[in-house]
């Protein structure tokens, strides 16, 4: 009797990975996880800009500063549907998510880029119009990535700030960038993103298959005023806490806090 061996399939990886695996998939990847970084980045900016309104009434005698009751606002989402900060928590898991994919998604195109240099992440046209911004994506990248970790350390966990106080972002932010180098950390980070946002967001429509010569001049516009009203809108709070004009004043509110109120 003889017998011939079998070879067993090898088998198959999901969809979603075997496309991860390719570099149209890591495009696409980057180009959906820079959309929600993007979402973020606005959405938070907005929300800061509330630290120009100063204090309101919220009635019953109470006064306190916006953005502070715009922050609580925050960590009651969904309350008492479900616990309190449950939602904001959740949030959170996203972006961490979508940068941590975004990261890895980057470093594996450099690599398959590498690998085959006569594969380029953007055609001559492309390279023309954000040729400054796409040479330094990897530095700018890098310098938003430290940026955001003393970020969260200064303003969120307050391991940087030895004046932080939990719930309290205006006392927070005017106590932090009060500080010179501080400030000027601030202006170079979001200067960073400002430049890395231009390229990514051009190249994102390339990336999602929306690249046509009849809309790249409104692809670049779309970039170039995304990335100037995060920059411009950023760079403003510590422009504002250094000219004096948000202030933290513990006479203003009902319940100050810090050490100006003998805390």
């Amino acid at each position: 009797m003889t017998g011939t061996a079998v070879k067993e399939p090898a088998k198959k990886k999901p969809f979603v990975l075997d496309l991860y695996a390719t570099a149209v998939g890591k495009k696409y990847v980057m180009a959906v996880t820079g959309l929600i970084g993007i979402g973020f980045v606005i959405t938070h900016m907005i929300g800061n800009l509330k630290m120009y309104l100063g204090v309101i009434d919220e009635g019953n005698g109470e006064r306190a500063y916006d953005i502070d009751i715009y922050g609580e606002f925050l960590r009651e989402l969904a309350v008492p549907l479900l616990p309190r900060t449950y939602v904001l928590w959740g949030l959170r898991i996203v972006l961490i998510a979508a940068v941590a994919l975004h990261i890895h998604a980057a470093a594996g195109l450099t690599k398959m880029n590498h690998e085959a240099r006569s594969v380029k992440y953007q055609s001559a046209r492309d390279y023309q119009v954000a040729n400054f911004a796409s040479r330094s994506m990897r530095w700018t990248g890098s310098i938003v990535s430290i940026f955001i970790v003393w970020h969260l350390a200064d303003l969120t966990w307050g391991f940087v700030h030895p004046d932080h106080v939990v719930g309290a972002a205006y006392y927070n932010i005017s106590e932090s960038l009060s500080r010179i180098p501080v400030a000027i950390l601030y202006i170079v980070g979001n200067v960073a993103l400002g430049i890395h946002l231009f390229h990514g967001v051009w190249s994102l429509f390339q990336s999602l298959g929306w690249n046509n010569p009849k809309f790249n001049a409104w692809r670049r516009n779309i970039a170039i005023g995304t990335a100037a009203l995060i920059v411009a809108g950023n760079v403003s709070f510590p422009v504002a806490v250094m000219a004096g004009v948000v202030e933290y004043d513990p006479a203003a509110v009902t319940h100050p806090v810090g050490e100006e109120a003998g805390e």
